[in-house]
């Protein structure tokens, strides 16, 4: 593949995160007395594409996979380039477990038990925090339908 298609694939690939970036909705959760503005990911396209080829994220911003079934839902940091923490959440609200990732693996970071959402903050934001499996996640209820 020469270099000028490579290029072009690239710069798709870049728009397309672009595009996604700016066509989630964002909603307000709330851990305990802790904010959060989680950008959506309810869609297919959103859900694959997730926080890639981003370069920065705002403390108290994140995003929320909401699945469109229980499963254990795996997560993996392909074309990431910032170190996240997941946390699995079931469809009550509460808190599975808490991974943390680090950018450009493709290591499967998982949910124990089925999950519905899966939350990703900056990395160590949850221990930071002192959020832990158990813990509520108040607002995910007016999450957007999964498609």
């Amino acid at each position: 593949m020469n270099r000028t298609v490579i290029g072009l694939l690239a710069g798709l690939l870049g728009s397309a995160a672009a595009w996604a970036q700016n066509s989630m909705p964002v909603m307000e959760l709330t851990a305990g007395f802790h904010r959060i503005e989680a950008e959506v990911a309810a869609t297919d396209q959103n859900r694959q594409i997730g926080l890639m080829q981003r370069k920065a994220m705002p403390a108290q911003r994140g995003m929320l996979f909401v699945f469109p079934q229980n499963n254990t839902h795996c997560m993996w940091m392909r074309n990431t380039f910032i170190p996240l923490s997941v946390a699995f959440i079931d469809s009550d609200g509460y808190i599975i477990n808490i991974e943390d990732m680090q950018p450009q693996t493709e290591d499967n970071h998982c949910a124990r038990k089925p999950a519905r959402y899966a939350l990703e903050m900056n990395i160590g934001w949850f221990a930071q925090r002192g959020l832990k499996p158990g813990v509520k996640l108040n607002g995910i209820d007016k999450a957007p339908r999964p498609q």
